[in-house]
């Protein structure tokens, strides 16, 4: 048995249960056996067993045609073929020659009457050389000893029988065995080297070697309570007091089965009470399994390499890892100076230095050509000249540039102006309109140097990876709904709440589906496996089981269970799964010098170049008093200054 259950291993083969008949049971004892087989979701039966036993347990009806006597066993057989071989022997040898001698002297008290046949050698030669298909099998000796090397390989129908093909240590299998059978020992199909096999059902399919047993009792399926309701939701029907169990896990599971090959009858057995608190963790729960109490447990069970210890899971069928979700702040004061925060401080200096400088230039240049910028006192003068200078700003100048230097000087700030106002009005309608949300807390560490309290799901893994972290036992905080989830978050841990929680993904997802607005993740600081199914170890459903679980999502049958139960109730939060960043923050920032430091040297060039331009025309026109020699240098200033303060002849007309 060691030797041919490491054969079916070798090409994936389980035994998962084994029966013992022992060789002096009675008809009633094996047929008991056999019912036990028959509940079991086994189909496919090796049989071991010696040769008495074996014609007690199997059919009998093809030895009874050969020889119909009452009762024939092995034994039997063998005596027939060796009866048959004995009379060949006979026959090869010869009947001369059967002559016997006395034995020697020695003391052999009662058998000393027997003679010794010296027909015995030739008839032993010639035994040894008969060859023949007897009843029990092809019967010749190897070394002397009646050795049985052809299997025959029969196809059992409606309790009759077909001979498919034979198995010999030479050949392996063959379909007969004829020489031109040849060999057959390589890794080829069985198909090729037997004759097509009938099997239940009347089918050349070839059915699975197990199966759920439709005779046999429901698998005991266990579901956790107190979890939250979009993934395991247990109610009981009012009126017929019924448990009624529904949930994305629930529907995903009843999806797998109909995407499996056979039908998997099943029960779901709720762990826990009704008002949501559970007898145990889902440790707890897992092990139940390992008892033996359940025969599976399904639902937001998480796949841990310690769980697997002692349950087998199913490849997952949900998003992994988990998260850390923490408040998001608005970072932007809302205040009655908030006008000034669009612009920098160096941005707001810096415009308001310009708007004098150009409101001198301009003054400089019109000053000898325009009455606007030359009646009047000095402080009416400068009034005028900043006046322009702001009136600018919205583009409604009261006083006309006439000189073709000013208005350029004049085109050039009016385009300044223009770029600094619409940049102004768009970031200041974005910080009135918009908030500024970052999150209060960035990563896990920051949470550890800090020393607040975190919060984490109750009767969850997630507890043992806080622990690990570093976190001390009084800053854990358990919560059992995205409610009371919201709430510690909310209160913060000055209000007795706290800084973070941390949950899986999948709880992640339907938590911002309600409060995106208020909270984010910003981490998944543990990697796990998602959730899975749970099973005993060893139960051939898990494979079959993984297999129809990819088979579901990749279908869209997966979406649909999504949006039915993952649907967010606010309708503007994204899927924080599709989208890694499902609280996108309005970033703001300050309108700087250096974003406008090109359009300033514009304008400084050309209100030098105007001065420049103005300067020589004015020292060109004056060059009389520049060149006399006769006055000194400061009588010849003042001259140049009251020339300057002259209006020029032929100003331009005024419209």
């Amino acid at each position: 048995m060691p030797g041919l259950t490491d054969a079916l291993q070798a090409i994936n083969i389980r035994i998962p249960y084994r029966t013992v008949i022992y060789p002096n049971a009675t008809d009633d004892e094996i047929s008991a056996d056999l019912l036990k087989l028959m509940t079991k979701p086994t189909r496919v039966f090796v049989v071991h067993m010696n040769r008495f036993l074996a014609s007690r347990f199997f059919f009998r009806s093809r030895l009874a045609k050969a020889l119909p006597v009452s009762e024939l066993n092995i034994y039997g057989l063998r005596a027939y073929d060796a009866t048959t071989a004995l009379a060949m022997a006979v026959e090869d040898a010869g009947t001369t020659n059967l002559t016997f001698s006395k034995m020697d002297g020695r003391n052999i008290s009662d058998l000393e009457a027997l003679s010794v046949s010296e027909y015995g050698p030739k008839l032993i030669h010639s035994l040894s050389r008969i060859q023949f298909k007897g009843l029990a099998g092809d019967y010749h000796f190897t070394d002397g000893e009646l050795h049985v090397s052809v299997f025959e390989i029969v196809n059992v129908i409606d309790g009759g029988g077909m001979v498919v093909g034979f198995w010999t240590q030479e050949q392996g299998l063959v379909r007969d065995l004829n020489p031109s059978s040849g060999t057959t020992r390589t890794f080829s199909s069985w198909k090729n080297h037997l004759n097509p096999i009938v099997w239940p059902g009347i089918t050349l399919a070839v059915p699975r070697g197990w199966e759920i047993p439709t005779n046999g009792k429901k698998l005991q399926i266990g579901v956790p309570v107190g979890t939250f309701p979009q993934f395991v939701k247990v109610t009981k029907d009012p009126t017929t007091r019924e448990t009624i169990v529904t949930g994305f896990c629930i529907d995903f599971f009843e999806a797998v089965i109909q995407a499996m090959p056979y039908d998997v009858s099943h029960r779901f057995i709720p762990f826990g009470d009704d008002d949501g608190k559970t007898n145990g963790n889902f440790n707890d729960l897992l092990y139940q399994v390992y008892l033996g109490v359940y025969d599976a447990v399904l639902g937001d069970t998480t796949i841990l390499a310690n769980r697997s210890s002692y349950v087998d899971f199913t490849l997952p069928y949900t998003t992994s890892g988990v998260g850390m979700v923490v408040p998001l702040k608005d970072e932007v004061e809302r205040s009655s100076l908030i006008f000034f925060k669009p612009l920098t401080w160096g941005l707001w200096g810096m415009t308001l230095g310009s708007f004098f400088v150009v409101g001198l230039v301009v003054w400089f240049l019109e000053h000898r050509v325009n009455t606007d910028f030359s009646t009047g006192p000095a402080q009416y003068q400068i009034s005028t000249m900043f006046w322009f200078a702001f009136s600018i700003m919205v583009f409604a100048p009261r006083e006309r540039v006439i000189s073709s230097t000013a208005r350029v000087v004049v085109i050039t700030w009016y385009f300044i102006v223009l770029v600094l106002t619409q940049s102004y009005t768009a970031s200041l309608s974005s910080l009135l309109t918009s908030q500024q949300l970052n999150p209060t807390e960035t990563s896990i560490k920051n949470l550890l140097a800090k020393g607040g309290p975190v919060g984490y799901q109750r009767d969850s893994f997630v507890l043992g990876k806080l622990r690990e972290s570093g976190f001390p036992e009084s800053r854990l905080v358990p919560f059992t709904s995205p409610e009371k989830c919201e709430e510690l978050l909310n209160n913060g841990p000055s209000k007795g709440g706290v800084s973070a929680v941390f949950m899986e993904v999948p709880y992640v997802r339907v938590f911002l589906g309600q409060y995106c607005k208020k909270y984010k993740m910003v981490e998944v600081p543990f990697d796990v496996d998602g959730f899975g199914f749970v099973f005993p170890i060893g139960s051939p459903l898990v494979a079959d089981v993984s297999r129809a679980i990819l088979k579901v999502a990749e279908s869209n049958k997966a979406t649909q269970l999504e949006n039915a139960w993952f649907k967010n109730i606010d309708k503007t939060c994204p899927d924080p799964v599709t989208n890694p960043d499902p609280n996108p923050t309005v970033s703001f920032r300050q309108l700087s010098l250096d974003s406008f430091w090109i359009l300033f040297v514009s304008a400084a060039i050309v209100c030098i170049s105007a001065l420049l331009i103005s300067v020589i025309c004015f020292l060109h026109q004056n060059r009389v008093i520049l060149n006399d020699r006769v006055i000194c240098r400061r009588e010849r200033m003042n001259n140049l200054w009251e020339k300057f303060k002259e209006r020029q002849e032929n100003p331009a007309p005024r419209n």
